[in-house]
């Protein structure tokens, strides 16, 4: 059975909870930091479920896997900006802690995901 829409791949389901986490944990942000760390941390979490959807969507498996390449800098991006903010003490631990155990099980599922492709891409060759 193949997948007929980007809704029922359980890595963009998992970067929807990634996108839940991270407006509600920017909520408690100062409200200087709008334009600052919340709107970079909301618009790159955005970016990792935009770009599997993307990339799901289009045509040939290449450009999949070019959106999922996408998908994770944009997750390297989340999280090192949820880590800029746990430094400068916006975040405590407690609350990055399950936001980045979040962050690592969606590029254990990207990188799975990549591979399921991959391995289609060479036997179509």
């Amino acid at each position: 059975m193949s997948i007929q829409s980007y809704r029922e791949l359980k890595v963009w389901q998992r970067a929807m909870d990634l996108i839940e986490q991270c407006y509600q944990v920017t909520r408690s942000f100062p409200a200087d930091e709008r334009f600052g760390l919340t709107s970079q941390i909301r618009r790159a979490a955005v970016s990792v479920a935009a770009n599997i959807a993307e990339g799901q969507g289009r045509s040939h498996t290449k450009e999949f896997l070019n959106h999922l390449s996408m998908a994770r800098g944009s997750l390297m991006e989340t999280e090192t900006l949820l880590l800029a903010s746990q430094r400068v003490g916006l975040i405590s631990l407690e609350l990055l802690e399950p936001i980045l155990a979040t962050s690592a099980e969606i590029s254990r599922m990207l990188t799975g995901l990549k591979q399921a492709l991959e391995k289609r891409l060479s036997e179509q060759d």
